[in-house]
């Protein structure tokens, strides 16, 4: 390892690999096995000359009154001679803090002494005074302190739900990014790796769940008890986890492993289907990664309540879900849902390897947790359920990443983060989705088989430690044996998209020669000098066979097997936009019925990204809608309601071209749900539930006159289709968008009434989405009542933003406090610049301004400064971009 760890964390991690037994226990030395030290080359906020070799915290919950109070002890390490220790802590009280020496045995010698604890809020740290310098050497450091249980999801908070026996409520710990300090002091950084042994005292009649199986439990008076968990291997703070409350627990085992579903007490079975794809997964990542998963059980744990910002959290061997992420519902569980499901379970196992087993240094190296781990999501779908089709989905999660990388506030995908504010900022579509592109093109340039190679060496070689992301191209390259570093730097060491311009090809010789030219895809700079990329291209001209190059130094030439209709990037693998001559663009759009569905996907969302930045006429992207066939894939289809529907909300106070648009949506989609029909059918693909879905999400939105008096029929009825089931939720979206005032209060009135949880949520969000602005700012009221539910209201600030964006922030400013109080508090940052994102008046670039001036941060403005670039451009696409569209509509409706 790069990282310099001692022998005996070495000979820790041999121990764990070589390990046969179904007893996957940590050993009985990971309790003493030293941490690395501080590399020199990541980024610390705290002093260097100590560092965490373990921990033990023992932590009693106050649940009723919002409060614990906590013992934790740390042996560490003083490598330099100082009278101080730092450690993180936000939102901490401290009764003492002691210190011990501790001898060759790992007990204490002699008299503790005491400390001074002077907390530093802003900083989100504590230093301890003692008054006399600490030689090097170890040291026993124990704190008595106490806490807040929160009521959003950061450090250890509470969610409330009702069950048949009354009101309940239970606790989880979210740590990623920087939140374990507000549950217990210490080293709360990715590279300080530390066994844990967890202690919890709880009501007898509780459930608790760790990232290791129990160790003990042991009654106490007043009808507690004390549950100890078996200590961890060596890993970093924000994956410790903790759960309380009544729960069901459904096991099974795979790969000698015991794989669980925990959920509320009553809801265990609704786990199944993630338990049985869980199942499925594990021994295919013990397969790819060439490394059995570690430890004794892997838990997924639902928490009823929802997140603004994350769905999921990898915590290592207690994967933490939201429900409505994780557990089946026959009474909304759609089957894109249930899909879902699977390929969430897939990107959260992925991370026990990629991220929990090694994981990043620091922060800057986010995207070697999250790109990877959206990677091997999609090719274990892929792999697991084929009938599926995930790998087409691919092209969208590119258009993600290429939204924000096109425009001026855009970030390296590794990039240089100093501020808490800052880390919690960075999940976003370049470190996931940019981060996925990547790696998809990278593996397709080595190969299959190489890349699989290197990542088994990389896991081997760093398990249990941290590592920076050339570690991970030194070992692909190293497997290849041919050069990908240079490559990946310019993917990921600076922003932007790179531009692929194809100029007329010859056709000799039944080959097609054509000449590439490396430029930079931008939206908001026209005149930007372009940087320079070594871009993997791959090309094939319409059933014919693959050509490869690497454009570097800004042009190539290649010679293509076949003539007629070329296309460039073909299987889509590459993370760059292709712009074709009109000669050439006319072929493709000729040819399009013939094409494969991953090349329809990614032509159309070229062609609607190229026209909107004015590369080339916006309606160009129309041309090719109108050539897709009836029989196109689902997913061809999903692609054109998306720039139909995009079409339709840029022309918002523009009644007349949208209804030209949704006319032609309706035209081009209307025969395609007619023909599948509102109804399931026995033996239909698992792909068109899911486009039956969208195109009466689409079509609804648009207000096409069929599918709205259908929902509205059907709902009307307490029709079967409309009342539960897959299509539930879809109804209920399109009537609430459309309803009077009466309709939103029998909305309401249900949401009131509804005993299932998840049901009661997605009701109440659904206020937020009608048209009406009256309705809009009664929704927005609501939110700031105790109606909803603590963790259900900020959603709803949410929906009505995605009609109404000014009106939504207008309102969350002015009441700043109290919708802040509905966020997860490292995320408040990015919640109002969001609300305010969709909207097309400039005015709002101006109230963006101002509340970044006011209340965030220079270090923290990037949400804020998306936004108004955001903004920017669909006021530059209303005015210069539309009339092409207008054009080509109104030419379609004489």
């Amino acid at each position: 390892m790069r990282l310099a760890a001692a022998a005996s964390l070495l000979a820790l991690s041999l121990s764990l690999a070589a390990c046969a037994s179904n007893d996957r226990a940590a050993p009985e030395s990971a309790a003493r096995a030293p941490a690395a030290a501080a590399r020199a080359d990541v980024p610390t906020q705290l002093p260097r000359h100590t560092r965490p070799l373990q921990y033990s915290i023992s932590v009693t919950p106050d649940a009723q009154n919002l409060r614990f109070t906590g013992i934790t002890t740390a042996d560490v390490e003083v490598l330099q001679a100082t009278d101080s220790i730092t450690v993180n802590a936000a939102d901490l009280t401290f009764n003492s803090a002691t210190i011990a020496a501790l001898g060759a045995d790992g007990r204490t010698t002699g008299a503790g002494q005491d400390g001074r604890v002077d907390v530093d809020a802003d900083k989100q740290n504590a230093t301890v005074r003692f008054g006399r310098t600490l030689q090097p050497g170890r040291y026993r450091l124990t704190f008595d302190y106490a806490g807040k249980i929160y009521t959003q999801a950061a450090g250890l908070f509470a969610l409330d739900y009702d069950s048949a026996q009354g009101k309940k409520r239970a606790l989880f710990t979210q740590f990623e990014a920087p939140d374990a300090r507000r549950f217990f002091p210490g080293w709360d950084e990715p590279q300080f790796r530390t066994p844990y042994t967890l202690t919890v005292t709880v009501p007898s009649g509780d459930d608790v769940i760790s990232n290791m199986p129990q160790a003990g439990v042991e009654p106490r008076e007043g009808g507690m008890k004390t549950v100890t968990f078996r200590t961890t291997p060596p890993m970093s703070s924000y994956l410790l986890f903790m759960g309380v409350g009544e729960f069901d627990r459904i096991t099974t085992t795979a790969a000698d492993t015991e794989i669980g579903v925990v959920t509320k007490r009553g809801d265990g079975e609704k786990g199944r289907w993630a338990l049985e794809g869980s199942a499925q997964l594990l021994p295919w990542y013990n397969s790819y990664f060439g490394t059995p998963y570690p430890l004794p059980k892997l838990d997924n744990v639902a928490g009823p309540g929802s997140s603004q910002f994350f769905g999921a959290m990898e915590n290592w061997g207690a994967i933490f879900s939201f429900e409505s992420i994780l557990l089946v519902d026959p009474a909304i569980t759609s089957e894109a849902t249930r899909q879902s499901i699977f390929e969430v379970a897939a990107h959260e196992m992925a991370h026990q390897w990629f991220g929990d087993l090694v994981t990043m240094a620091w922060w800057d190296d986010l995207w070697l947790n999250e790109g990877f781990a959206s990677w091997m999501a999609t090719k274990a779908t892929t792999a697991l359920h084929p009938e599926w089709e995930p790998e087409l989905g691919i092209v969208a999660g590119r258009e993600a990443a290429m939204g924000l990388d096109s425009v001026a506030t855009t970030h390296p995908i590794v990039q240089k983060l100093t501020t808490v504010e800052q880390i919690s900022q960075a999940f976003d579509a370049i470190t996931y989705q940019k981060g996925e592109a990547v790696i998809t093109m990278l593996e397709d340039y080595v190969g299959e088989d190489a890349w699989r190679r290197g990542v088994q060496d990389y896991i081997r070689t760093y398990r249990l430690g941290n590592t920076r992301t050339d570690d991970l191209w030194g070992k692909v390259e190293g497997a290849a044996g041919k050069p990908v570093t240079a490559i990946a730097h310019d993917f990921t060491l600076q922003p932007g998209v790179p531009l692929i311009r194809v100029e007329d090809g010859t056709c000799a010789g039944g080959a097609t020669r054509v000449t590439l030219r490396q430029s930079e895809f931008t939206r908001d700079r026209p005149q930007k000098a372009p940087l320079a990329w070594r871009v993997p291209v791959i090309a094939a001209t319409v059933g014919g066979k693959d050509a490869r190059t690497l454009v570097e130094g800004g042009s190539a030439t290649l010679s293509v097997p076949g003539c007629g209709a070329l296309v460039v990037n073909s299987g889509q693998s590459g993370y760059y936009r292709t712009l074709y001559s009109p000669a050439m663009l006319d072929k493709l759009t000729a040819a399009f019925p013939r094409l494969k569905p991953i090349d329809q996907i990614g032509l159309l969302a070229d062609q609607w990204g190229l026209g909107l930045a004015g590369y080339q006429s916006a309606a160009e992207a129309l041309d090719m809608v109108d050539a897709v066939p009836a029989n196109a894939n689902p997913q061809v289809w999903a692609r054109v309601q998306s720039i139909l529907a995009g079409i339709y909300g840029r022309y918002e106070g523009d009644a007349a071209h949208q209804r030209m648009i949704a006319a032609y949506a309706s035209a081009k989609l209307g025969p395609v749900l007619n023909r599948i029909g509102w109804r399931t059918k026995a033996g239909e693909a698992p792909t068109i539930p899911v486009l039956r879905s969208q195109l009466i999400s689409t079509l609804g939105y648009m207000g096409d006159p069929a599918v709205v008096r259908e929902a509205n029929r059907l709902y009307a009825a307490n029709d079967p289709l409309a009342a539960a089931g897959p299509l539930r939720s879809t109804i209920t979206a399109v009537v609430a968008q459309n309803v009077d005032a009466a309709g939103w209060e029998k909305i309401r009135a249900q949401a009131r009434a509804e005993t299932n949880p998840l049901v009661k949520a997605q009701l109440y969000r659904l206020l937020g989405v009608n048209r009406d602005p009256a309705l809009a700012q009664r929704a927005l009221a609501l939110a700031l009542t105790d109606e909803p539910g603590a963790t259900t209201s900020a959603g709803i600030v949410s929906a009505v933003a995605g009609e109404h964006p000014d009106l939504a922030f207008d309102f969350a400013i002015a009441n700043r406090e109290r919708v802040e109080g509905l966020v997860d508090i490292s995320s408040r940052s990015r919640y109002f610049a969001q609300l305010g994102a969709g909207s097309s008046d400039p005015k709002m670039v101006d109230k963006i301004e101002d509340y970044a001036r006011r209340y965030l941060t220079p270090e923290s403005r990037r949400p804020a400064d998306t936004a108004i670039a955001g903004i920017r451009d669909r006021v530059r696409v209303k005015t210069e971009r539309l009339p092409d569209i207008s054009r080509w509509l109104e030419a379609k409706s004489r």
